[in-house]
């Protein structure tokens, strides 16, 4: 019977401020969307990190018959003697940890994986294009500022590039996004809330008489605020399954695309349903401490 009648009144709440309600959830929904947005952001970028932390080289370009660089200018290219002594050079540094040279071909190959599915890309280099370099791997990532300063200006060598500062960089913007994507939840959540709370205070202006009448046969005050904070779960849970629908549409068709161009990058079903579950309980947590919050200060019971 009370269960019967906390249902009724739920639904009689639902119903006298449908659109509010909708307001709530659709509120609800896009913030936890990027709530959920964000965290997985962060995750990939987790991996991500963890993946190349130990992966990072220095990039030593060799000279190539005409090339455009400043210390290249009437350079015929680097001969098998001049090579030897870089390399030997290189290693001989204490920050070094190993040096493999890479060849045209080899080059040629590793961007035809880089870019295999971008035509244009691949229609527009070819094998003599690519320059021959040594990629050299480092002892401790942060040391490639005395590498680089001593390789760059060396007999035979273009330019030198350091692969961590294009990864911080590149993980710097996912990084802006994810962040992005955590404040706009933050402000929705908050609009979320005083939309419940504006939401509760009209369906408890509208049952003013009601809880008067339960007031005075001595309900208890959690009998009397139970359909109020229902009506806010409810908005809570829709808005959550939306924020969920909207987190797996973003799986399938953003970050799906995107790990085809990111190596070992990929973003788990197991890491959206945790982002989803933690979303929902966060959704339905907002919508009952703004009724709960809500009720205390304009409902006297």
């Amino acid at each position: 019977m009370r269960a019967n009648f906390i249902f009724s009144e739920v639904w009689i709440g639902l119903r006298r401020n449908l659109t509010m309600t909708i307001a709530v959830i659709v509120t609800v929904a896009i913030g936890m969307a990027l709530l959920g947005v964000g965290l997985m952001i962060n995750s990939q970028i987790s991996s991500m990190k963890d993946y190349w932390s130990d992966k990072v080289e220095v990039s030593v370009f060799l000279c190539k018959k005409d090339d455009p660089f400043p210390q290249c200018k009437g350079s015929g290219g680097v001969n098998a003697q001049e090579q030897a002594a870089l390399k030997a050079q290189i290693e001989a540094m204490p920050q070094v940890q190993g040096v493999e040279f890479e060849n045209a071909a080899m080059a040629y190959k590793n961007y035809k994986e880089q870019f295999k599915n971008d035509t244009v890309m691949l229609s527009a280099i070819q094998v003599e294009d690519m320059p021959e370099s040594f990629r050299v791997k480092l002892k401790d990532p942060n040391t490639y500022e005395a590498v680089i300063s001593a390789l760059n200006g060396a007999k035979g060598v273009s330019n030198v590039v350091n692969q961590k500062a294009i990864l911080e960089k590149f993980f710097g913007l996912l990084e802006s996004l994810g962040w992005a994507a955590l404040v706009i939840a933050i402000i929705l959540v908050f609009a979320a809330a005083l939309l419940i709370g504006n939401t509760v205070r009209l369906s408890a202006y509208n049952r003013r008489r009601e809880t008067g009448i339960m007031r005075l046969v001595g309900a208890s005050n959690l009998y009397i605020q139970l359909p109020f904070v229902m009506e806010g779960v409810i908005a809570g849970l829709l808005g959550g399954v939306v924020a969920a629908m909207l987190l797996i549409v973003s799986k399938v068709f953003l970050f799906d695309k995107v790990q085809a161009y990111l190596a070992n990058s990929e973003l788990t079903w197991e890491t959206v349903a945790t982002v989803i579950t933690f979303t929902m309980i966060i959704g339905v947590l907002i919508c009952v401490l703004a009724s709960f919050v809500t009720l205390r200060r304009y409902l006297r019971v």
